[in-house]
């Protein structure tokens, strides 16, 4: 397993209004949308999404994942989202995350998810799919 390559995604998304609390502040809830648009925008990049998967008859549903906030985005902010995956032996798919304030740069946020495999009947994969193990195999991380 190759440590030093890096597939990392960088993603914007503008702070609208129904997004955040009284305060004018990102609701905490949301930072996982954030997550989520990381990783859409990373799999299209990367060649591994949602419909990718779907198409391989496979669903990666979330088993964990953490959120530690450093700072806030308000109403009107440009949050820039950084995804990196996290090359791991076992099934699973790991993401980290950067979101940053894109006018000051400043860090607001670090997280990271897991997603397993399963079948369409939803009963856990035990070992990567052969298509995910291909697309490792592409991205030189094997």
């Amino acid at each position: 397993m190759s440590n030093d390559i890096k597939l990392i995604n960088r993603y914007e998304s503008r702070i609208r209004f129904n997004e955040v609390d009284s305060m004018g502040i990102l609701w905490h809830g949301n930072y996982i949308k954030l997550f989520e648009d990381g990783r859409e925008s990373w799999g299209l990049e990367y060649g591994l999404h949602y419909l990718e998967v779907y198409e391989n008859e496979t669903y990666t549903p979330i088993v964990h994942s953490s959120i530690n906030h450093k700072g806030m985005l308000r109403y009107g902010d440009t949050a820039i989202i950084e995804t990196e995956f996290i090359n791991s032996p076992a099934a699973k798919i790991i993401y980290q995350y950067r979101i940053f304030n894109k006018s000051n740069n400043e860090l607001v946020a670090t997280g990271k998810t897991i997603q397993v495999f399963t079948n369409l009947d939803q009963q856990l994969l035990l070992n990567n799919p052969e298509y995910f193990i291909k697309w490792k195999q592409k991205q030189g991380l094997l």
